[in-house]
């Protein structure tokens, strides 16, 4: 990639349902000047609506990136991952589960799931914040994501 040629920002989900990571995100997002665009569900039902289009999200973007949490209201993150998975026009988005979990059970699961990463999320706001740079910074520079 040329150093000079700008970087198009990404569509990015967020799956959460934590409004307190739901701020921590944007405010990685803020602080290190990432153009993306940060989209936010609360629950996995909601989630589907947005990936689909329906809904109140008819006008929704198609999202490069989906970053979603395990634990959710109403339909659950493995339930979410494998409807995505599951979905020819959905499958090919890079899915990067972001939770507290660290079960060996959960991190399997996810992987037959097809998931692209996992990660746990660190409880100091720092490394939270780090961490959540980090995603971005290997999907946005290093990743060739497939054409919308």
């Amino acid at each position: 990639m040329n150093p000079d040629t700008p970087i198009e920002p990404i569509e990015v989900l967020l799956v959460e349902d934590d409004p307190g990571d739901v701020l921590l995100t944007r405010e990685a997002f803020e602080e290190f000047k990432l153009r993306n665009n940060l989209h936010v569900v609360s629950d996995g039902v909601e989630a589907l609506e947005f990936l689909s289009r329906r809904g109140s999200h008819a006008d929704a973007p198609r999202p490069d990136l989906v970053l979603l949490d395990l634990n959710l209201p109403r339909k659950d993150g493995r339930e979410v991952l494998a409807a995505i998975k599951g979905d020819d026009a959905l499958a090919s988005i890079p899915v990067v589960v972001l939770t507290t979990s660290d079960a060996e059970e959960d991190i399997l699961r996810s992987y037959r799931l097809h998931a692209n990463a996992y990660v746990q999320k660190p409880v100091d706001f720092e490394r939270f914040i780090e961490v959540v740079r980090r995603i971005d910074d290997f999907f946005v520079t290093v990743v060739k994501l497939p054409r919308r």
